[in-house]
């Protein structure tokens, strides 16, 4: 009786849906996990042999696609490890050569003082000698 009603989509396994029916002979039953999926052979309507075949090439099939995306998924991994270490180098870089920099300010910076300091007191012997000379 419930599998009349999987037939006419009454059940509310599928949510009111018809059941998916591969061939002709094989329809699905609800099961009380919802991974799981039951078929049911109708030996009147198909082949057993052609179904089991049908079935087998899915899963091969599924099986290939599957290790498609193992392997794509491997190869995205191995990409972001080297990218991340990319990163990793850059930053350690960056981070040496900012201290390289900050050492050099540091240390012309000294010097840079020096020749502000003469520059000024250049300018103020200039300043100096010119009101001395213009005084005359």
């Amino acid at each position: 009786m419930a599998s009349t009603s999987n037939r006419t989509g009454g059940d509310s396994f599928y949510g009111g849906a018809t059941p998916y029916r591969s061939r002709e002979g094989l329809s699905t039953r609800p099961v009380a996990s919802s991974d799981e999926i039951q078929l049911r052979i109708d030996p009147m309507h198909g082949d057993l042999d052609d179904e089991i075949s049908g079935l087998r090439s899915q899963v091969k099939q599924l099986r290939n696609v599957a290790q498609d995306i193992g392997s794509e998924a491997k190869f995205q991994k191995d990409f972001l490890d080297q990218l991340q270490m990319t990163m990793i180098k850059a930053q350690a870089g960056v981070k040496n050569n900012i201290r390289k920099l900050n050492k050099s300010i540091i240390k012309n910076g000294g010097n840079h003082i020096v020749h502000v300091v003469l520059f000024a007191l250049f300018c103020f012997f200039v300043v100096y000698m010119w009101s001395k000379l213009s005084r005359r």
